[in-house]
């Protein structure tokens, strides 16, 4: 289980969002938990951590549970799950209120800005994504 504390994000359902069946079509809950995840990375990395890394999507499993829709107030919860080298994984749950609207699971890889080859994060860095508690 992690101990890293749940991101929040709000996600801004757009009119262009929305498909030919009146609802946000599966492709914007790719965008909306690109954006969650580049989101908590950038508020949580030191920012000489966020100027020398990106980060590129190597996975995404949804579960798409209900339909969303235009109007609709929606939050993407993030949660980091643990990173192993250059990898990281999360899961990210999208609600409308109590309703879960999608679950997320998603794996990524961390590369440097300037040779686009994968790096892995100093310890110090990662560590901010896993506080530790005083009974540690």
């Amino acid at each position: 289980m992690s101990n890293a504390a749940p991101f929040r994000y709000s996600v801004p359902v757009q009119p262009s969002d929305i498909d030919f069946m009146g609802h946000v079509n599966n492709a914007s809950y790719l965008n909306w938990v690109q954006n969650a995840v580049i989101d908590h990375w950038r508020s949580l990395a030191p920012a000489d951590a966020v100027a020398r890394h990106l980060w590129v999507a190597l996975k995404h499993e949804i579960t798409y549970r209900r339909p969303t829709y235009l109007g609709d107030d929606v939050i993407a919860t993030v949660l980091l799950e643990k990173v192993e080298g250059a990898r990281a994984f999360y899961n990210t749950i999208i609600r409308r209120g109590e309703d879960v609207l999608a679950e997320v699971r998603s794996s990524w890889c961390c590369i440097d800005a300037k040779t686009f080859r994968p790096a892995r994060l100093a310890r110090d860095v990662v560590e901010r994504f896993f506080p530790t508690t005083a009974a540690d």
